[in-house]
């Protein structure tokens, strides 16, 4: 079996190219994969030569126009036809490649991908489908911002295509599929969330119900969490704030409660005889030491929760319901966030996920209405 081939664009996110170029490499040795690096041809060039790329097939494929990040997607996809974007999804669409990754404008991925690999059939509107992770395990949500208008319909074949991926990528048996609800009741939630519980309790997939946010972080209530790409955006973002929020919260009031030890203890007996209250606070030189090694112990915790809340071993989010494997990295990601995202694609190919998502469609679908 010949090697799965990769288009990364190489002139993508804030780090590019030499944080792409160094994920290429890393990726290609690693998972044995074609990695093609579109983007300007000289500077991949220059970015490659610094490594040792000996038995790695990294081909150069040029593409001289760079999509900003403040051009409007469409319009910038239907302008740039040399940018990266369009020539690497279009060597996806011709069959020179199996998947695209990229960390660059996140809305022209998502409008080339529409306009040049177009929808599976029977879909009707794509998902951005992200990995949240919870108390229990990583849980599958779509949509994180691909489809911010949405209509019943398209929730429930959000949980179709989820759910397909979810088994064959992760490979969860009958995933439990939710919606994301401000109560666990079927009469709870908007008109939007109310008629789409009533289509996804008479779809044939493993309906759990509705899920609150608390279900979603604290219960192992399901693999598959429904929602609109407006609400799930947010939710997104609003989780990443709070992780780094108390992450660094923690650390700042470990951190001042030894400082405040340290300086206590360093106090002169005659001080601490006038201020008896410092006593409790001053500490030999070994609890001292203690207390610094308490600090470090307790911040190990923390260290491990960042890791499992770490965007860049997810690598990045696909986009499910178009005719190719895209996945979509965070602007920020670096080498090793590169290599991930270059993995997942990987993965996606190698399971069968687009035909798996046609035929679950096809034979279960509720139709929108165009």
């Amino acid at each position: 079996m010949s090697a799965i081939r990769i288009v990364l664009d190489a002139m993508g996110g804030d780090y590019a190219p030499q944080e792409t170029i160094k994920g290429a490499v890393q990726a290609a040795r690693s998972y044995g994969c074609t990695v093609i690096l579109v983007g300007l041809q000289s500077a991949i060039a220059q970015q490659l030569a610094r490594y040792d790329t000996t038995g790695l097939d990294l081909p150069i494929v040029d593409a001289p126009e760079v999509i900003s990040m403040d051009e409007p997607p469409a319009q910038a996809v239907r302008r740039k036809t040399n940018s990266s974007h369009v020539v690497g999804l279009r060597m996806v669409r011709d069959g020179a490649a199996d998947a695209f990754v990229s960390a660059g404008h996140s809305g022209a991925s998502m409008a080339a991908a529409l306009f040049i690999l177009g929808r599976l059939p029977g879909i009707e509107r794509p998902a951005l489908a992200g990995l949240f992770p919870t108390l229990h395990k990583p849980v599958l949500m779509l949509d994180i911002g691909a489809t911010t208008d949405c209509k019943p319909e398209y929730l429930l074949q959000f949980g179709q295509i989820g759910s397909v991926y979810t088994a064959l990528v992760r490979g969860v048996h009958n995933p439990r599929v939710a919606l994301l609800a401000n109560g666990e009741e079927s009469t709870k939630g908007d008109r939007l969330v109310q008629e789409a519980h009533a289509l996804l309790l008479e779809s044939t997939l493993n309906f759990v119900g509705n899920a609150e946010p608390k279900d979603l972080l604290l219960h192992d209530m399901c693999d598959v969490l429904v929602t609109d790409g407006f609400v799930g955006n947010l939710v997104l973002k609003m989780g990443e704030s709070v992780v780094s929020f108390a992450t660094r919260k923690i650390k700042l009031e470990m951190r001042r409660n030894l400082i405040r030890r340290l300086l206590v203890g360093l106090l002169p007996a005659t001080v601490l005889t006038l201020w008896p209250g410092a006593g409790r606070w001053r500490a030999p030189a070994g609890a001292l030491l203690g207390g610094a090694g308490l600090v470090t112990a307790g911040l190990l915790p923390l260290r491990q929760v960042r890791r499992v809340t770490d965007y860049r071993a997810y690598g990045g989010v696909p986009l499910l319901g178009v005719r190719g494997v895209t996945i979509i990295a965070h602007g920020k990601s670096d080498a090793f966030a590169t290599m991930n995202a270059i993995r997942q694609a990987k993965e996606a190919v190698e399971s069968g996920t687009l035909h798996a998502m046609a035929e679950a469609v096809s034979t279960n679908l509720l139709s929108a209405t165009p």
